[in-house]
């Protein structure tokens, strides 16, 4: 630079930049006196947020983690909807035992009266002290420390009992890779492990709030967790994204709620007795053109409420082990895929054959069919994709078929 003249900061730096290709930067000369890696760590932080964080992209100077935090935290949608579960159990203190890059913290925070971070990785506090005045957040207590040393002083504190418990809200959610980086799914590898802190925690909060992964099999979670009031299995855009568990010693039920964000779907809501309820099954001769094919999102099929769902809306099954579901007519925002029914066949040869005479590419859905999906397009010799849409499945006298659909 000319004498006289300033040098750039890194924060000017990674503005100037932040659209860019990190990896075309990392080969360039940097100007006098940028930190490159720790620009580069933000500018590759930023390209993720703004399809995952919109929101906080809008904030100058925010800090961005190194990429395996940015990976694994929560998007804005999916801690909006944490948000809205922690506004309506209607606590007023916050206690974050496990922090991380602070999305969730972020926006379950905002309308409390305290909110406590608490994260063991001294760079993610630094980031945590430095981003949450940007965004606003007051009331807020950042410790560096692990969940379990923070918590056991928590609750020898001798003013805990002034504490007003019914007042408390704690989230978690647990670490999902081992000592060597490896992923893990059952609740006992993760770090912490939430079945040996759940007495503690439920005799000293009105709620905890547990985040885990949605690998993880409900029935030995409810297995495994004490006090469980509601079930939530949170989707974005059909897949599957995270499994939330509240836990109160003060209930006395509990719920399943099915979500499909970013959708025009209606969330659903089920009692768990419901999974154990049969619903009506459709006999063969009632498929007929011009009735109506329902996929359940992955939402209620995670959940394992599909009879529940098939009550809820009036359909009949296609088989007790296929979860495709008939109805008479379209129904609006229902949480599932629905498909005007055009044809359909058996795999008798002739029958197929001319069944897919005119279908060289074609969306294929496997329910309950002895086949894989690749196995069946080579079969069918179909290329994947277009406007078709197929499903391959069974009716509940064991037929095999494939059934036609239009897009509803």
């Amino acid at each position: 630079m000319g004498e006289g003249s300033e040098e750039m900061t890194n924060e000017e730096f990674i503005k100037q930049h932040r659209n860019e290709n990190p990896l075309s930067l990392a080969l360039k000369k940097a100007p006098e006196g940028i930190d490159l890696q720790w620009c580069l760590r933000q500018i590759e932080g930023y390209g993720i947020a703004k399809k995952k964080l919109p929101e906080w992209t809008k904030t100058d100077n925010i800090w961005f983690p190194p990429r395996l935090s940015m990976e694994q935290c929560s998007s804005e949608t999916t801690a909006r909807y944490k948000q809205a579960i922690a506004e309506r159990l209607g606590c007023k203190v916050l206690i974050d035992l496990t922090g991380g890059f602070g999305i969730d913290f972020s926006y379950m925070a905002r309308n409390m009266e305290n909110a406590f971070y608490i994260e063991q990785q001294e760079v993610l506090c630094n980031i945590a002290s430095h981003n949450f005045p940007l965004m606003g957040l007051q009331n807020i207590k950042i410790y560096n420390t692990a969940c379990e040393e923070f918590w056991n002083q928590y609750v020898s504190d001798s003013t805990t009992a002034e504490k007003q418990r019914e007042k408390i809200l704690i989230y978690l959610d647990p670490a999902r890779r081992n000592n060597k980086g490896e992923k893990v799914f059952s609740i006992n590898d993760c770090t912490p492990d939430v079945t040996l802190l759940q007495d503690s925690l439920l005799e000293n909060s009105a709620y905890i709030m547990l985040k885990l992964s949605p690998m993880l099999d409900i029935a030995q979670a409810r297995r495994q967790l004490k006090d469980i009031s509601e079930i939530h299995i949170v989707s974005v855009k059909g897949e599957c994204k995270e499994l939330i568990f509240v836990m109160s010693k003060d209930s006395d039920r509990q719920h399943y709620y099915c979500v499909n964000l970013e959708t025009d779907e209606a969330p659903f809501t089920s009692d768990t007795s419901a999974t154990t309820e049969q619903a009506e099954i459709a006999l063969p001769s009632e498929i007929t053109e011009g009735a109506f094919l329902f996929e359940p999102n992955a939402s209620i099929m995670k959940a394992g409420v599909q009879n529940a769902f098939a009550r809820r809306y009036n359909l009949k099954k296609l088989h007790p082990m296929s979860n495709l579901f008939l109805g008479k007519e379209p129904i609006q925002n229902i949480p599932a895929r629905q498909f005007f029914i055009e044809r359909m066949s058996d795999f008798q040869k002739g029958n197929l054959k001319s069944f897919m005479q005119d279908i060289r590419q074609a969306n294929l859905t496997i329910r309950n069919f002895p086949s894989t999906v690749e196995d069946l397009k080579k079969r069918l010799k179909i290329k994947d994709g277009g406007n078709i849409y197929l499903f391959a499945t069974t009716l509940s006298d064991d037929t095999h078929v494939l059934i036609r659909g239009g897009k509803r």
